[in-house]
């Protein structure tokens, strides 16, 4: 579960909804005047556009277009459009759409199952090097999760089955005595508009995605991997050696745990901006 220390909006970043072909996105926005690049922010697995808002003053500060999103079935995007579907593809399907609106070619960004989701993206692309600048697998691994993740998804799947998703929170609840009671109202609320069939499609998917780093490599954009430690959803090695693998930037944020995004967001930054301007 992606993690935030507190939900306030900076004046330089705005609340947006985006309309595409399949739908319209929730979505935050921050722009210098005249920008070098635009970059696409996907959060991972019940993460939403504020988990990046550690992030985007200082990316638009550093010249870009900074587009943070809710994907459908979170939070304020919700179904998105009629008849939806929560499965990867068309999550994937969803970002292309929102690149198309953006204007490529775009700097793709993905935290987690975000990065799942992305990866997908880039892979389904008709064209990756006309829709995407780069791709950058935030705290994200070659393929599925560690077992200890696996064993947490199953148990979140077998409850699914027979409990609204609403009622889960008490179980969910983060234990830090740290986080405020406005981020524990906004952290609650947040988990219960997530679409019960966006959540089992992506848990059954992290259970099972496979490696798709020989297909990725051969997208021909510009990769980088950015991971936080300590990390449990999946193992620093196996990140480091898909980095390899794909001859991508590899870059360690120490300290920054599941969340880099959250707790060392100006490491991330000095990451993505520099990856970004080479």
């Amino acid at each position: 579960m992606s993690q935030i220390l507190s939900i306030a909006r900076p004046d330089s970043v705005r609340s947006v909804r985006l309309d595409t072909d399949r739908g319209t996105f929730a979505a935050f926005t921050a722009a210098p005047p005249a920008p070098r690049g635009t970059a696409l922010l996907v959060p991972g697995f019940n993460g939403s556009k504020e988990d990046f808002l550690p992030l985007l003053p200082g990316l638009a500060e550093a010249g870009y277009r900074v587009v943070a999103i809710d994907q459908r079935g979170q939070y304020e995007t919700g179904p998105a459009s009629e008849a939806p579907s929560y499965a990867p593809g068309d999550l994937a399907s969803d970002v292309i759409a929102l690149a198309g609106v953006l204007g490529g070619p775009v700097h793709l960004v993905g935290h987690s199952y975000g990065g799942l989701v992305s990866r997908l993206a880039v892979l389904n692309s008709a064209s990756p090097v006309d829709t995407w600048a780069s791709l950058t697998l935030l705290n994200f691994g070659p393929a599925a999760v560690s077992e200890p993740t696996r064993e947490r998804l199953r148990l979140l799947l077998d409850a699914l089955r027979t409990t609204p998703v609403p009622d889960l929170w008490p179980f969910l609840r983060p234990e830090d005595g740290g986080i405020s009671e406005e981020v524990l109202s906004f952290l609650s609320d947040r988990w219960a508009r997530n679409a019960p069939e966006a959540l089992r499609l992506a848990a059954e998917q992290m259970i099972s995605e496979p490696d798709r780093s020989e297909a990725l490599r051969a997208s021909g954009i510009p990769l980088s991997v950015v991971f936080g430690t300590p990390e449990e959803t999946w193992p620093e090695r196996e990140a480091a050696a898909m980095a390899r693998e794909l001859g991508a930037r590899y870059t360690e944020i120490m300290g920054g745990g599941h969340s880099p995004n959250v707790y060392e967001p100006e490491a991330v930054i000095e990451a993505l901006t520099s990856f970004w301007n080479a």
